[in-house]
């Protein structure tokens, strides 16, 4: 690709560019990518990079030549990352690196000497009862939590784990504000935010009033499931029964017996007629 707004004597000094590359004596020069013009004396060639692990980089070379001269001049050699390459992650000050839960037991953290989220003490925070009590012993504590801090820290809490959005508050039977568990924070948060007093719940965690979980102290059970009040069956009782000797219920083909009554030898079952009287 070449840049129509770079002078012609340096669009065109491509090979001085690849043999300045190969006399640089590193290899891995690959296909020719294009020029770009940097200012009206100089441009930049650009191929790509074939050495191990720099895969997506670009040999730059910066290619000089005065106004109106048809000489040209290698200027600068070096290996850029191109837009596809695998490149380090910016740096950033290990002040601006720490995360919440970084600090472990013995680690110093001291917040930064303009930290937006303190105020002096002796400043009117926008807390009540904090203001009230720095009035009465003077001047309270050295620092407390501005009101930018105050909502920083809501809005943390709110979007977090235990803040209305979540799934566990979705499901739930009912909110927290009206959960015999809550105990409400002191102070400008106390509207919308407590901790948790349930150990088998959000036990010691600060949730927000519209958080709820399924152990609400007005959890009851369903009823009209289970089994009817009978008496309990026994599955495991086993009935003994005795059983007589088995028989042989398949049909013979055996002649029937003398005693079987047969129509030629049956007896009539009605009383026979008296005989007629004989007279004289």
């Amino acid at each position: 690709m070449v840049d129509p707004a770079v002078r012609s004597v340096l669009a065109d000094a491509v090979d001085l560019a690849r043999a300045a590359l190969d006399e640089l004596g590193d290899g891995g020069v690959g296909a020719y990518l294009g020029v770009t013009r940097e200012d009206e004396c100089s441009a930049t060639h650009r191929f790509a990079s074939e050495l191990p692990g720099y895969r997506g980089w670009q040999w730059a070379v910066v290619v000089a030549a005065a106004p109106d001269s048809d000489r040209v001049t290698v200027s600068e050699l070096v290996l850029l990352p191109g837009p596809d390459a695998l490149v380090a992650p910016e740096w950033v000050p290990w002040s601006e690196r720490i995360r919440p839960g970084d600090l472990g037991p013995g680690d110093l953290l001291a917040p930064a000497p303009d930290d937006v989220r303190l105020v002096p003490g002796y400043m009117q925070s926008g807390d009540p009862e904090v203001d009230e009590t720095a009035l009465e012993i003077g001047l309270g504590r050295k620092q407390v939590m501005s009101l930018e801090g105050r909502l920083e820290a809501a809005q943390r809490w709110f979007d977090g784990e235990y803040g209305p959005g979540s799934e566990m508050a979705k499901a739930a039977p009912s909110s927290c504000r009206l959960c015999g568990f809550y105990l409400p924070l002191a102070g400008s948060l106390r509207a919308a935010f407590g901790v948790c007093g349930n150990e088998f719940a959000a036990d010691g965690h600060v949730v927000h009033a519209e958080y709820g979980c399924g152990a609400h102290s007005d959890t009851t059970l369903p009823t009209g499931a289970g089994s009817p009040i009978y008496e309990a069956f026994d599955d495991s009782a086993v009935e003994v029964v005795e059983l007589g000797p088995a028989t042989d219920s398949a049909p013979t083909d055996s002649a029937p017996t003398d005693s079987a009554p047969t129509d030629s030898t049956a007896e009539s079952s009605e009383p026979s007629p008296p005989e007629p009287e004989q007279t004289d």
